[in-house]
């Protein structure tokens, strides 16, 4: 680093692969003390925009390094009249505006058939990017809940701005309190999972009396629409408002409560957390990857100044010693029983039939199929079997391969979020079908070591979480692992090079994976001893026979359909 690059003056944001020297590390990552506030306002300033820059340039590095970019995501949220359009506003004045997102929404009931965040995923940052989030899962979470709380009474005319949405639910059966603490469970639980996965979360709670409150409810200036749709010129309202942010805040320690009784003061403290969630992003960044000694040592230091807001930016601790399963005998043992053409034809008929009858009796669930297996097991065919007497606008079909640039840099699973059953689109689909899925972390990527050892042993248990959210929510998820043997797939591979409009399905990439056979025979039984569920669980069909195969995905589909109906 040359001479001038010691004074104070704004740094350029170099590429971070200058790897991280100790000057770069005291200049732009050292968090801000934030218990002393002693910035004044153009410090802050130039804090924040070098912040950004620095954050943006971690994504930016050619030749790429070792590091990880970081996203940070900022949902903003509490009492209304707090100073939160305030705050906002004066951090997209400070730093480029141009890199800011700014993102809000209004909180509705949670849409039916899914996870309550699911609406909200495709606002996710990229890594490297910093999106503001008004609203976010918790308006709608908040939402429901103050209907719950309120619901015994006669003040349920805010329930009246619900017309018009086409999604309201009724009321949760269970208590209000029960409801927001098991969804806050839940949701951290979501969010922890987002911070593995390289986007920080800051979560700023905004608060005023109501005294405040209602002093600027009576003011002459125009009131911005509510986020969660109550009365707060009702005392009761409030009351029951501060109630359920009592419970809120104390289950979720990690938020960063904020008093707007002074907005400046308010934006003020705001512009310093968002400073110093984007260092800890930078710190993030380098830690999660291979960091030398001397600079790890050098950043530790830095941050044990500094006072624990809810940030973590040491590496995660290393996994415990990873122990693979025995290899089962339904992956060992493949059938070879063959099928009379015209009875397969019969049975595939009626099954087909039960199933679309059952697929449109489903009440209006979300529909999930996750297809996996080996390289020619046969997925395209039991899904062109499963699809043929739907119509085209049931359903949609997604052929997962290597993942784009653009959703590389987004947490792992945020391309299958974002691909599921939404009540949020216009599309009338709700049947989503994968041929290849989020076990990919855990397979393929496991193999070709484009996954740490540490982010795909811990995708098991992001998976399951995924995967439970889903099913309580009241989607169905069905599974399906098809496995032939080696012969076998050598077998269709030649089949495929030799027929002109199979030729597509056969890759180089396809002939490389065989001499990996055992591994990929291990690695699938492991994921399926750690991810088979009670409430998704894993169906194994291992025959060599095609048509077999495609019958029993429909038997088991069937089953699947059948018992959820009944239930």
């Amino acid at each position: 680093m040359n001479k001038k690059n010691h004074t104070t003056e704004p740094v350029a944001p170099q590429a971070v692969s200058a790897q991280f020297s100790d000057e770069v590390v005291k200049q732009r990552l050292t968090p801000n003390p934030l218990s002393q506030f002693s910035m004044d306002k153009d410090s802050l300033r130039l804090a924040l925009v070098t912040a950004q820059y620095a954050l943006r340039a971690t994504r930016q590095q050619t030749p790429s390094t070792t590091n990880k970019p970081t996203g940070l995501l900022v949902l903003v949220n509490g009492m209304e009249q707090a100073g939160k359009g305030t705050a906002v506003k004066q951090l997209r004045q400070w730093v480029d505006p141009r890199l800011l997102k700014v993102e809000a929404t209004i909180g509705y009931c949670p849409l039916n058939y899914q996870p309550i965040w699911q609406a909200h995923t495709k606002v996710m940052p990229r890594h490297g990017d910093v999106t503001v989030y008004f609203g976010n899962w918790y308006a709608d979470l908040l939402y429901n809940v103050m209907r719950m709380a309120l619901s015994d009474s006669k003040s349920e005319d805010h329930h009246a701005k619900d017309k018009g949405h086409k999604n309201i639910n009724s009321l949760p059966t269970t208590t209000w309190q029960d409801y927001l603490q098991q969804q806050l469970i839940e949701l951290q639980a979501f969010e922890d999972d987002l911070i593995a996965n390289h986007t920080r979360v800051l979560k700023c709670w905004f608060h005023v009396d109501v005294d405040t409150l209602q002093n600027r409810l009576n003011d002459a200036e125009a009131d911005p629409q509510f986020l969660y749709q109550v009365d707060w010129h009702s005392k009761k309202v409030v009351e029951k408002f501060n109630e359920v942010a009592t419970i809120l805040l104390r289950q979720q320690d990690d938020w960063i409560v904020i008093d707007g009784e002074d907005k400046s003061q308010a934006a003020d403290h705001f512009c310093h957390e968002a400073l110093h969630a984007m260092q800890t992003a930078l710190v993030s960044s380098k830690t999660s990857a291979d960091t030398t000694e001397n600079q790890t040592a050098s950043i530790k230091e830095a941050l044990s100044e500094t006072p624990d807001a809810g940030w973590q930016a040491e590496p995660s601790p290393a996994p415990e010693k990873f122990e693979p399963v025995n290899i089962p005998d339904c992956l060992k043992d493949i059938d070879d029983t063959k099928v009379d053409k015209a009875d397969y034809r019969t049975a595939l008929a009626e099954k087909q039939a039960r199933l679309a009858e059952l697929l449109r009796a489903r009440n209006g669930r979300h529909i999930v199929f996750a297809f996996e297996g080996m390289d020619a097991a046969g997925k395209g065919g039991a899904i062109k079997r499963l699809v043929a007497p739907l119509d085209p606008r049931e359903y949609q079909v997604y052929n997962i391969g290597a993942p784009m640039l653009y959703e590389a840099q987004h947490p792992y699973l945020w391309r299958f979020w974002t691909r599921l059953p939404n009540e949020q689109t216009d599309r009338i689909s709700r049947i989503a079908i994968f041929d290849r899925t989020w076990y990919g972390r855990v397979l393929v990527e496991r193999i070709e070591s484009f996954a740490s050892s540490a982010e795909w042993q811990r995708a098991y248990d992001e998976i399951n979480r995924f995967e439970a959210d889903l099913t309580k929510a009241g989607t169905i998820v069905i599974k399906y692992w098809l496995a032939i043997d080696k012969q076998e797939q050598l077998k269709r591979f030649k089949a495929r090079q030799n027929t002109p409009h199979k030729q597509f399905k056969l890759t180089d990439d396809d002939w490389r994976n065989r001499d990996k056979w055992s591994e990929y025979v291990q690695s699938a039984a492991d994921m399926l001893a750690r991810t088979d569920t009670k409430n998704a669980p894993w169906c194994v069909i291992a025959t060599n026979e095609k048509r077999q195969a495609r019958l029993e995905v429909l038997d088991h589909a069937i089953k699947q359909l059948s018992a959820a109906h009944e239930s």
